[in-house]
């Protein structure tokens, strides 16, 4: 075997993440989107990653790998995008994540007693999954909307005006959805 077949397989033992054909329709459309250039191939990244996290449900090393090649750029830039973004997950979360916006406003508003109440209730603390693989709450800087805080993001959806009651209630009634 020469040596270019023999690093070839093994980028592919080593690469255990590549998109299903729903997750590669959905990048090709994106891809018809940029210019073919360099530039064009950078602004490809942030699509890419999003669509990997909803397959897999996070950014693992795999997918910065895998995305570096489809966008035809480095891992070192695809990794700066993943860690400079909030909205990509860099490691294995619960079913639902609940992100706390914890910024002045939200605090002012109470968010971050709210964020300390919540990690009680669910016996984990910032940044946790709890036992049952359920729920992994986290603090976030700002969820942009400082005029309904305190703001709870739940997976994609956002929820406002949030008190430890209705926290309490939201997770109850997520606990029966799943």
């Amino acid at each position: 075997m020469d040596n270019m077949t023999n690093r070839t397989n093994e980028k592919t033992k080593t690469m255990n993440f590549s998109f299903n054909e729903s997750s590669m329709n959905e990048f090709r459309r994106w891809e018809k989107k940029f210019p073919e250039d360099p530039a064009g191939r950078r602004s490809l990244v942030i699509p890419a990653l999003w669509i990997s996290q909803w397959q897999h449900g996070y950014i693992s090393r795999d997918v910065i790998n895998y995305v570096a090649e489809i966008t035809q750029t480095e891992p070192l830039h695809v990794w700066g995008v993943a860690t400079f973004y909030t909205l990509f997950k860099k490691e294995k979360t619960g079913k639902f994540l609940l992100q706390f916006c914890t910024n002045i406003t939200c605090s002012l508003m109470g968010g971050d007693q709210v964020f300390v109440n919540t990690c009680k209730k669910l016996g984990v603390k910032a940044g946790e999954t709890t036992r049952d693989g359920m729920f992994t709450a986290v603090e976030v800087e700002c969820l942009g909307a400082c005029g309904e805080s305190p703001t709870l993001q739940v997976n994609e959806k956002y929820y406002t005006h949030m008190t430890d009651d209705e926290v309490e209630k939201l997770v109850a009634d997520l606990r029966k959805m799943a």
